[in-house]
């Protein structure tokens, strides 16, 4: 699984790997029953330890996106699209807010981003 770890990056690299494959899911490239690489297999091709691949398939069984199998593997769960609409939700919500701050930081009123807002909306 082609995945890209970034070790100078402030995310810890569970969330790393975890969030690419929720992406991936999410976007319809891994599909339900599809079979992940081995704990032990990911954790070779990606230089990382075995528990840190651990955790990320631990984060993505509590969340629903894959199911353990014990002995047979991780595989993708049958697509759940109200919560990856939720998910979706919760990254455009984030990302609002750092706009938000990134205005403010340089001086914008809240009329100024508002108004952005809207003329954004319209263009789109």
């Amino acid at each position: 699984m082609k995945l890209i770890i970034n070790h100078s990056s402030m995310q810890p690299v569970y969330e790393q790997i975890s969030g690419q494959i929720k992406e991936r899911i999410m976007h319809g490239e891994l599909t339900e029953g599809a079979v992940l690489p081995s704990v032990r297999t990911l954790a070779r091709e990606l230089r990382v330890s075995a528990l840190t691949v651990k955790k990320s398939y631990d984060v993505l069984e509590q969340e629903g996106f894959i199911t353990t199998v014990h002995g047979k593997g991780s595989f993708v769960s049958s697509a759940n699209q109200a919560q990856m609409l939720e998910e979706k939700r919760r990254e455009v919500e984030a990302e609002l807010e750092a706009a938000i701050r990134k205005g403010r930081s340089c001086g914008m009123s809240h009329t100024e981003i508002t108004e952005l807002f809207h003329i954004i909306m319209e263009e789109s």
